[in-house]
């Protein structure tokens, strides 16, 4: 049921569409999750964007790039924020400023777990979206958003605990 929590840590990655970056970011935790696996957690992960319409697929170059990861987004189809949605989550990690200030403005009672993933290493720095760039520069935005991962899951373990 909406709104109400899983039982599991769950953290949503938020970018503009839930096309690129988000769903990346996704992919990647899970994968690093199965990696590091403390205490057998049981995990929700999800991506969502803030202007995304629903049903949408993962933008193709994404697929690629994450194929070449051994990781598949081609089953992805994007959904949009609501307030509901938030409210089932633990952590809500945005790719850049805009995103993070739209959801605290908009969804006011999500807005104290709402970051930036920079910010669960000490950073407050934006992913780069790659959308409509070649697919060197979406693994360069995938190599950043995974260092930012690896670099801030203790973080984001304690804050979904």
């Amino acid at each position: 049921m909406a709104g109400e929590p899983t039982g599991a840590r769950s953290v949503l990655f938020v970018c503009s569409a839930n096309q690129c970056t988000s769903p990346m970011a996704e992919v990647l935790f899970k994968e690093l999750v199965k990696k590091k696996n403390p205490s057998n957690t049981d995990w929700r992960v999800e991506s969502a964007g803030v202007w995304a319409s629903s049903g949408q697929p993962a933008t193709p170059t994404a697929v690629e790039a994450m194929r070449f990861r051994g990781l598949d987004l081609s089953e992805h189809r994007s959904q949009p924020v609501t307030e509901a949605l938030l409210a089932e989550f633990d952590l809500i990690l945005c790719m850049q400023f805009d995103h993070r200030s739209t959801l605290r403005r908009n969804f006011p009672r999500s807005a104290e777990r709402v970051n930036l993933l920079s910010e669960m290493t000490g950073e407050e720095q934006e992913i780069w979206d790659p959308v409509g760039y070649p697919l060197g520069l979406y693994q360069a935005a995938a190599d950043e958003i995974l260092d930012y991962l690896m670099n801030g899951f203790e973080k984001i373990f304690r804050l979904t605990g």
